[in-house]
Formats: structure tokens, sequence, C-alpha cells
């Protein structure tokens, strides 16, 4: 089965990219980019409006609907979804011209950003609450703020502030996840704020991993969250635990795997899944105890 067929279907719920992009409409991704070695974004306000600046004008002109964002001094989290399949037109445009701008102003030359931007697509509420809160989460995290909403540069207060300021950040749609009443999803995204600050998680530059640990600890303190990842009505389980997991490696390795074709697609599933997670082809053949061709066998 194709890969956007599975997506439509259910079967995956986030995949990570770097190079070959998902690019449909309707997809949310959360985008991350990042400086070039030990360099910086943003080195004054001015740096920042004009990135801002330019979000504003992809979510025009690319009709890209910005949900979520924060502008750290090396990197940007961006959680959106596009209306056509313009993805990479549109971060192009977004990425390309600030640096254009950047080492003008700067008189500098080379690469700004460290390669391509990367995209986890995201197709279940929960995944993208958990998106959300990791991204406003961040100041926090790095030591730039005591409290989410004291960043400057991110789209926290959209979230947490009783007031609606007008935006090209469309929160609404994320906050609709949580309430149809706006005050009451608003004070659920600031507990649920609350209870990430008090969460040790990884850096998603660095571990693909960790907004899905985010979301399993969440899990275990906010019942809205517990619901959302744990509700199947009727469909596959949305989601596998650490334990599931190791159930179905147990009994790849004593063999038991491959015996029948429902079981095949399982496994096809549950490597769909490790690979989300951000496990290599190689590092799931181990895991199993099968070669790499089996995998790729197992995914065509």
């Amino acid at each position: 089965m194709a890969l956007m067929d599975q997506l439509e279907n259910g079967q995956i719920k986030r995949i990570f990219r770097a190079k070959k992009k998902i690019n449909a409409p309707g997809v949310m991704s959360h985008i991350t980019q990042r400086a070039s070695g030990a360099e910086l974004l943003f080195h004054e306000e001015d740096d920042y409006l004009e990135m801002l600046s330019r979000l504003k004008q992809v979510s025009r002109t690319h009709d890209i609907e910005f949900l979520t964002f924060v502008l750290m001094p090396n990197h940007v989290h961006l959680l959106l979804r596009q209306s056509e399949a313009n993805l990479d037109e549109a971060m192009r445009e977004l990425f390309a011209r600030y640096a254009q701008r950047h080492n003008k102003k700067y008189e500098r030359k080379g690469h700004l950003f460290g390669g391509p931007y990367r995209q986890a697509v995201c197709l279940d509420d929960a995944y993208a609450i958990t998106v959300s809160l990791y991204i406003h989460l961040n100041p926090v995290r790095a030591g730039l703020a005591d409290q989410p909403r004291e960043y400057r540069w991110s789209s926290c207060r959209l979230f947490t502030d009783s007031s609606d300021t007008p935006s090209f950040v469309l929160s609404k749609n994320i906050l609709q996840m949580l309430s149809n009443d706006t005050q009451e999803a608003k004070d659920l995204y600031r507990e649920m704020l609350e209870e990430g600050r008090k969460l040790q998680v990884g850096e998603v530059l660095e571990d693909q991993r960790a907004i899905h640990d985010l979301q399993w600890a969440l899990t275990k303190v906010i019942p809205l969250i517990r619901k959302l990842t744990t509700s199947g009505k009727g469909a596959p389980k949305q989601h596998w635990d650490e334990a599931d997991i190791d159930e179905r490696i147990a009994l790849s390795a004593k063999g038991r795997i491959y015996s029948r074709p429902q079981t095949k697609e399982a496994e096809k599933y549950l490597i769909e899944q490790l690979i989300s997670r951000g496990y290599t082809r190689k590092e799931i053949a181990e895991m199993l105890g099968v070669s790499r061709k089996t995998i790729y066998n197992l995914l065509k």
C-alpha cells in the first residue's frame, strides 16, 4: 500500500522526513529548521520581526495554515497545515528569502541553515496537541523563559490569554481539538502546559522520539490526552506503547511473526511505527532478527 494511502487510512499517524517530503493537500506537519553549526538565526528584534513577516506572507501566498510556532535563537518550530501540494515551494520561499536577507544584512556568505528542513507528518489530534505543547515549551526548556507565555517570539499567548488577538496563526484549529468552548479550551491548554513544564523530554532536533515520549508522559497526567491517544472507536490501535512494541519484537525473535498473513500486516504496522520513532531500517532489522531485505519487502 502506498505511503499516502496508509496515512489517509490511519495506519500511520506520523512519519519523519528530511529529504523526500510528504506533500499533499490537508497534511498537517511539524516543521523544524535550524542554523548551520553554531550560527544564530536571530540576533536582534528586527530579525525575529522579519521572520514573522515572512510567515504571514507565506500564509497568504501559499495558503498555508500556521497553527503554532516558536522562533528560537538558532532554530524554528512550525506546526502547519497545507491546503495545496506546495509545501516545498512554501518553505523555500520562507527560509531561502530569510537567508538572503540575513546574509545581506550581516555581510556573511554561505549557508545560513544546516541542511533541508525536517518534516514530521501528523494526522491525529493527540499528537497534534502534543506537538503544539512541545513547541510552546521550547523556551522554558532552553532557559529563555520561566513560563511559556512569557516568551515573546511564539504563538503561546494566542492559546492561553483570554482576549482573542487577530493573527495569521490559526490557534483555534488546535484549541477546538480540546473543546468547542474557546475559554474552556484555553483553560485546558494552560493546564497541559503546566504539566508539560514538569516533564523531562529530549530535543526533537536531536531525537525524533522526543515528542512521542512527551505524549506518553502526558497520558499519565492529562485525562484528555489519554482519551485521545487510546480511543480506537473500532479502528486499529492508533499508538503503541513500549509494552506493545516489546511484545511484537519478542514474537519476531521466536520466529512466530511471519506464520500468518494477518501477522505480517501487524508486523508491517509495527515497522512503520518504529520508523516514525526515528529508528533506521538497519536498526529495525536487528531488533526483529530479520534481514533488511525482509524489511523492504514488508514495506512494499
